[in-house]
């Protein structure tokens, strides 16, 4: 049957200010839409870069404070990392997957298969000479639910929130915008026993529905100096069951790559 255009709309909020510890995103968010003369409407999705959230949350480490462990510096050595930033990224990961110089690919402790445990040191603050760095959010699903929470009772609607990172991938060059968190819609859409256009019916689809919606925010976001950490994504229509982003993570014995 005919379907008519279908649009979605992503806006970068203006006028978000370098965020502190302790910061309130949610205010930082109204400020945002207020600034871009918009007001939250249901089936609405807010994108927040992890780096806010963990600047908000305090995240931050001196390496000058870092005593590394023998562990650390002989991994070090073969990757040509600082020992001490070898050693944080050894505390906040489950396993160690893949080195060579330049190098050093982990499982974090929440379950992400990324480089340095995703621990970074670009636009942490001014004046930065490398020795202060930045960790990921303690708990992204637990913070997206939240800052949903409060965006909904502030602005009376249902709202959902996905918090999102850049991250590299194993087939291809350059970084993505994939979701750590997410709440408020179904983050992982299964689309197995649905039809195609010829009454075929799927048998393998499911559909990264938060990392997709992180993928279009990241081109506004950016990665180097945009200051747009928030994206409003207006227009998406996707039902199912409610995911968080940890749907989102392959069980190991289902990897083929680790």
């Amino acid at each position: 049957m005919p379907v008519g255009p279908r649009r979605l709309q992503l806006i970068a909020l203006p006028g978000i200010p370098l965020v502190e510890p302790g910061d309130d995103l949610a205010d930082l968010i109204a400020g945002g839409l207020a600034a871009a003369g918009e007001a939250l409407e249901s089936g609405d999705v807010v994108v927040v870069a992890q780096k806010i959230v963990s600047k908000a949350e305090g995240r931050y480490v001196e390496l000058g404070t870092v005593e590394p462990s023998e562990r650390a510096v002989a991994l070090a050595e073969e990757t040509d990392k600082d020992p001490r930033l070898v050693e944080l990224i050894l505390g906040e990961a489950s396993e160690v997957l893949r080195y060579r110089p330049g190098v050093l690919v982990v499982v974090h402790r929440l379950g992400y298969v990324m480089a340095n445990a995703g621990i970074d040191s670009s636009n942490v603050g001014p004046g930065d000479d490398g020795e202060r760095v930045l960790l990921l959010p303690t708990d992204p699903d637990g913070t997206s639910r939240e800052l949903r929470a409060e965006l909904s009772r502030r602005f009376g609607v249902d709202v959902a929130v996905v918090i999102s990172d850049s991250v590299g991938r194993a087939w291809r060059n350059g970084t993505v915008g994939t979701a750590l968190g997410a709440a408020g819609l179904p983050a992982l859409l299964d689309l197995r026993g649905r039809h195609d256009l010829y009454d075929r019916a799927l048998t393998a689809t499911e559909v990264g529905v938060a990392d997709e919606i992180a993928a279009a925010a990241s081109l506004l976001q950016g990665q180097a100096d945009e200051g747009t950490p928030v994206v409003l994504l207006r227009g998406l229509e996707v039902a199912g069951p409610g995911a968080e982003a940890a749907a989102l993570l392959r069980p190991q014995a289902q990897d083929m790559f680790r």
